[in-house]
Formats: C-alpha cells, structure tokens, sequence
C-alpha cells in the first residue's frame, strides 16, 4: 500500500472513532460547526471535540437560595385530614364486597384521590405519602406497621380504618416536612 492510502486509510478510522475533527469542521469549534450544520446542511450528525468537554452557555445554572427557614410556618392539620380519609374510604367502600383484583384497582384509586384531596390543602413543604390497604374480613386478625426516618416536632401522620361486613380498609396519610 502507498503511503498516501495508508494515511487516508487511518484518517477514516480516526473519523470512525471520532478522535480528529471531521472534514467538514476543518478544525472549527463545536459552535460553529453546529452552525455549519444548521445553516448549510452538510451533516445532520454533530460532532464534540473532547468527549468530557461541555459548552458552557448551553446550561443555565439555577441558584437557590437558603431560607433559613427551620420549621413549617403552617403545621399538618391531623384532623382535617383524618376527615378526608373518613370520607373518602366511606364513599369507596361503603356498599361493596371483597374481590382480590377489585381490591388491587381500587387500593390505587383511592391513594390517589387520598393524595389529590390532601394537596388541594395547600400545606407548603410537606411531602405526602399515602397507604391503602384493602382486605378481606374472615375473622382473622391483622397489625400493620411502617417504619421511617421521623423528626417528631415536624413530621406527623392520619390514620382511619373503615369495616363493613365483608372487607376492611386501611388509610394512612405520612406528611415528612422538606427543609
């Protein structure tokens, strides 16, 4: 082989592997061959010079700034929650019998009516995590119980527990205050 298809012969495999700048940027930086390629419309492929490099216009870097703030100016209001699960788990459950792909359907229904009728209480910086459990009643017993990471003077919970006479269901609302 000639010295000349030797050459060209490892440019291409350089332009494969995207080591050297292809023929169309002739040595420009990434801006401008993207603008190359925008206006002129040679290649629809882009190309970055160093695989680490990022420009650095492209990203807008958002500060936030701390308030300060320690604990919540509004605190969890239990009670009104409670009476939503009451509400909810009545109006869902009142009239039906226990079915184990019903109760699966249903578990995520109210979880996420649950969550939509908490948040339309507009607590700020509370994150909402909400429970359902839905079972059959047979005469057995059941305890249920859920650990996690508490500070007591901020974070709370609302609990209610519906029965009729043929299923059960089980409704807990955790608000974990977000410093």
């Amino acid at each position: 082989m000639s010295d000349q298809q030797l050459k060209h012969k490892s440019h291409r495999r350089e332009k494969r592997t995207g080591k050297v700048p292809s023929e169309a940027s002739h040595g420009r930086s990434f801006s401008e061959l993207s603008l190359i390629i925008t206006f002129s419309s040679v290649s629809t492929a882009s190309y970055m010079d160093d695989l680490g490099h990022h420009d650095d216009n492209a990203r807008l870097v958002v500060t936030i700034d701390n308030t300060y703030q320690l604990g919540p100016y509004k605190c969890f209001p239990v009670p009104a929650v409670t009476d939503i699960l009451k509400d909810v788990l009545t109006s869902y459950l009142q009239e039906e019998k226990y079915e184990s792909e019903w109760s699966q359907k249903m578990t995520k229904t109210i979880c996420e009516v649950i969550r939509a009728r908490v948040k339309d209480l507009m607590i700020p910086r509370y994150k909402i995590v909400v429970l359902v459990h839905i079972g059959q009643l047979t005469g057995q017993s059941m305890q249920i119980s859920s650990r996690c990471l508490w500070d007591a003077s901020n974070d709370t919970f609302a609990s209610y527990s519906f029965k009729n006479s043929y299923l059960f269901g089980v409704a807990t609302v955790f608000a974990v205050y977000f410093e």
